[in-house]
């Protein structure tokens, strides 16, 4: 919170507004704005104008500490690193700033919308409408698949458990994870018993034997790429995970989620994947299994940014 100092210089009372920052590394800092003008003793329409003043440059200081601390490379320039901040910044003024029932109907929107996108993506044929009022009236939908039916609740519940539970890249959590998606489909829980193979796709995923000492691996280079900004982390974990296939079914669901822990544990928005940009998607997987990482790099950032445009940064122009 900003508070108002008094200082003695020269034997004459002088106003600063200031705040203490905590800036992305850890570290804190204090900001002081000289308020020329100020008297306590009388009304300041003034004030507001050094608030709006403080707020700027607080977020300015911050953009600039979030850049610093990552890697910049020909895709992760700093005109992108700095507009990526900008949405991180406007997604956390809504988390702040919005009444918790506010903040629920924007995360309610979201949720419904990533659960038809990401289980069409895997041939769900449930339709938006079918979603919403399954997710909100929380009544099964006459004539439809129950197997269907299940991804969609699981989905939800899912995600919900992600926004209270703040789960950690590790091997517990994503089996758990799995296990919340796959309840009541009749999918084994945990990693694979036996081969699976991606249709279209020339890669060979992980045999059974190996796939807990890959995922182990891709979780120790997870939490060793410090210096990496969270999405392009996001993609370059999300390439290798579907590559590793490690669960008997799920996996597209399982690692979209995972895109999106990624995200939110480091403050960004989420990010949704649509069933109509299913073949890029999947070019974007099978250049990546070709160690071309640029595509999906590239696909991960343009829906990073549509999806902050349509569900998030509508609201913040209403916050001050």
């Amino acid at each position: 919170m900003a508070f108002i100092r008094t200082r003695f210089i020269h034997g004459k009372e002088r106003y600063y507004l200031e705040q203490s920052v905590r800036l992305s590394d850890g570290t804190v800092k204090k900001l002081s704005i000289y308020m020329k003008d100020y008297d306590p003793a009388k009304d300041n329409p003034s004030l507001k104008l050094y608030q709006k003043t403080l707020q700027r440059a607080i977020e300015t200081l911050k953009m600039d500490s979030g850049i610093q601390q990552y890697q910049q490379s020909h895709i992760f320039t700093e005109e992108l690193l700095r507009e990526l901040e900008s949405t991180k910044l406007g997604y956390q003024k809504i988390i702040l700033k919005l009444t918790p029932n506010q903040l629920s109907d924007v995360l309610d929107r979201f949720t419904i919308n990533f659960t038809y996108e990401s289980n069409a993506i895997e041939g769900n044929s449930l339709t938006l409408k079918d979603v919403t009022f399954l997710i909100k009236e929380g009544e099964i939908v006459e004539g439809k698949n129950m197997r269907e039916v299940y991804e969609t609740i699981n989905t939800r519940k899912a995600f919900d458990w992600i926004m209270q539970h703040k789960p950690q890249i590790n091997e517990k959590e994503i089996i758990k994870l799995h296990e919340i998606l796959v309840k009541d489909t009749g999918v084994s829980i945990g990693y694979k018993k036996f081969p699976n193979f991606l249709l279209g796709r020339m890669v060979k995923t992980t045999p059974p034997a190996q796939v807990g000492k890959k995922m182990r691996e891709l979780i120790e280079w997870y939490n060793k790429s410090t210096d990496m900004h969270p999405l392009q982390l996001a993609a370059l974990f999300h390439g290798r995970f579907e590559k590793i296939h490690p669960f008997e079914d799920g996996n597209g669901r399982v690692g979209r989620l995972l895109i999106n822990i990624i995200l939110l544990n480091h403050g960004y928005s989420p990010l949704i994947i649509r069933k109509t940009q299913r073949v890029r998607y999947f070019h974007a997987l099978d250049a990546f299994d070709q160690e071309h990482y640029d595509n999906l790099h590239w696909f991960l950032i343009e829906k990073y940014k549509k999806t902050y445009e349509l569900f998030f940064k509508i609201y913040v122009r209403y916050l001050h």
